[in-house]
């Protein structure tokens, strides 16, 4: 038996507990500063206020004041906080984890410097780290995963990435089940960026939705045509980033789009594009989510905005994104939308 600590009590850091108790491992449960009323609720009912489902028995429950007792003697550390809670994950949680515990982070995204670098999340950590004279075992997980299917037990397949294949089989043993099927990578940045790029693809799938919906009524039936065309752009441009970042291996887009599949079908994400696509413009979509939090749009105008930068220098050519270029201009220029179809095309020759 392993003692597993997650630390933020989001969805889908609190869907891992599920495999993690079941597994016969000793679960603990932490919220963040902003998760009170989440952990409070756990105690008293055994559910997290956002599942339908109980935790299995003997998962405990812990207020970020009790942090440090919950990592003491854990064999392994989940990172569950989004990725508005990076830099306070990193500033107040891994100095904290002793150094011969791993860690595994559920949150996606990437960070972009000036010169247009896009940073893997654990990247940004290792930084950190570098500064406090401090290493630990980074790892993070990528793949399609929705919390509520993983809490119904879904089948499911994600990657473990990390760079020490020993220590990735050590957290695959503890975390695999029926269920949950893990796949094991060394290549970071490219499990890592394809699960964070495709956040403004899937808005941009999103959009064709909206548009139909606006041609043709609300309840009209779905056009698969459209969402294909831009699902295939997405990929296609997804592929390329990739081989901008630098991945080891560019296999690792499958994971990608997967991650891109599983998010047109649901989520904030999906409704912002719907919305969009219907004619709002970007302001009025957030609003009309009530104040949701959309990593989706922080991602894609970060990416744009390395891809601009690297452009200007010369190292990629802006004419080879345009899908991502239209997403930049809806988000930061409150442009309408008008997918730019014709530039999707191609000639082999």
């Amino acid at each position: 038996m392993a003692v597993v600590t997650i630390i933020g009590s989001g969805m889908m850091g609190s869907a891992l507990a599920f495999p993690a108790r079941e597994n016969g491992n000793e679960v603990r449960l932490v919220g963040t500063h902003l998760d009170r009323e989440i952990i409070e609720t756990c105690i008293q009912t055994g559910r997290h206020p956002k599942f339908t489902k109980d935790f299995p028995a003997g998962v405990n429950y812990y207020q970020i004041e009790q942090m440090e007792e919950a990592i003491d003697g854990a064999d392994m550390i989940i990172g569950g906080v989004s990725s508005f809670g990076v830099e306070w994950f990193g500033d107040n949680v891994l100095p904290k984890i002793p150094e011969n515990i791993p860690v595994l982070t559920v949150t996606k995204g990437l960070m972009d410097t000036e010169d247009g670098t896009l940073l893997t999340y654990p990247e940004v950590w290792r930084r950190k780290l570098e500064k406090m004279g401090k290493k630990l075992s980074l790892n993070a997980i990528g793949g399609p995963c929705t919390s509520y299917e993983l809490v119904a037990h879904d089948q499911t397949e994600v990657a473990f990435c990390g760079e020490d294949i020993e220590i990735l089989k050590k957290l695959k043993s503890i975390m695999a089940t029926d269920y949950y099927h893990i796949s094991l990578s060394k290549d970071v940045v490219g499990i890592e960026s394809a699960v964070a790029l495709k956040n403004g693809y899937a808005l941009g799938i999103a959009l064709t939705i909206g548009l139909n919906q606006k041609a043709f009524g609300i309840d009209s039936e779905l056009h698969f045509n459209s969402q294909a065309a831009v699902f295939g752009q997405g990929v296609r441009e997804m592929y390329k980033l990739l081989g901008y970042q630098g991945a080891a291996t560019l296999d690792n887009i499958t994971v990608g789009a997967g991650d891109l599949y599983v998010t047109v079908y649901g989520g904030r994400t999906r409704l912002v594009g719907i919305l969009l696509g219907r004619g709002l413009t970007i302001d009025e979509a957030k609003a009309e989510l009530n104040g949701v939090t959309l990593e989706s749009l922080v991602v894609a105008e970060r990416v744009a905005r390395a891809i601009r930068a690297a452009a200007a220098a010369g190292k990629v050519d802006l004419a080879e994104f345009p899908l991502l270029m239209h997403v930049d201009e809806i988000i930061t220029e409150k442009k309408p939308v008008n997918i730019p179809w014709e530039k999707f095309t191609y000639c082999d020759q």
